[in-house]
């Protein structure tokens, strides 16, 4: 990587950033507006543009990262607030009928090339912990519902687990 301080981007130049860290990187257009679509472990995410710099033709100074994962049944809003409490990067927000990542990335004030990789190391992280994460406490909310259950096991119905889909969908 080089030394040069990035004070923008354009698409296509964080495409090829990305590229030359191992990422599959195409640009689509979702809703007229062009974005980057990636995935890792399986997930597949988009990549925002953001705020546009005034004095330069296509030039953004900031991204964010979204993947989004449909929910079946009820996803309990302690789940998302203890993963919000306990990571400090991505956020995760229920929309409904989704549970939606997101982590924005700046560009102001000047950064590395090396700023934006340690970035998507960052958001990579978070996509591979995301699944573990919803199974345990899942996992641990159904074991709960057992043990307060009644006695009748056919009334005891347990939370359906969120499942990937099958491409990233922005709201």
């Amino acid at each position: 990587m080089s030394d040069t301080v990035l004070n923008s981007f354009t698409l296509e130049s964080l495409r090829d950033l990305l590229q030359t860290v191992g990422y599959r990187v195409e640009i689509v257009s979702n809703a007229d507006m062009p974005v980057l679509r990636s995935s890792t472990a399986g997930f597949a995410f988009d990549i925002r543009p953001g705020n546009r710099l005034a004095n330069e033709d296509g030039g953004y100074v900031d991204f964010t990262f979204s993947a989004w994962l449909n929910i079946e049944g009820e996803l309990p809003l302690d789940v998302v607030n203890r993963w919000n409490a306990l990571r400090r990067f991505g956020r995760l927000q229920v929309v409904p009928g989704y549970l939606a990542m997101t982590m924005d990335v700046s560009f102001i004030g000047g950064v590395m090339p090396n700023h934006v990789r340690a970035q998507v190391e960052i958001w990579d992280h978070l996509v591979q912990a995301l699944v573990p994460y919803l199974r345990e406490e899942l996992q641990k909310l159904d074991t709960a519902k057992t043990v307060d259950a009644p006695v009748v096991e056919s009334e005891a119905q347990a939370p359906l687990e969120p499942r990937a889909a099958a491409e990233a969908r922005v709201a």
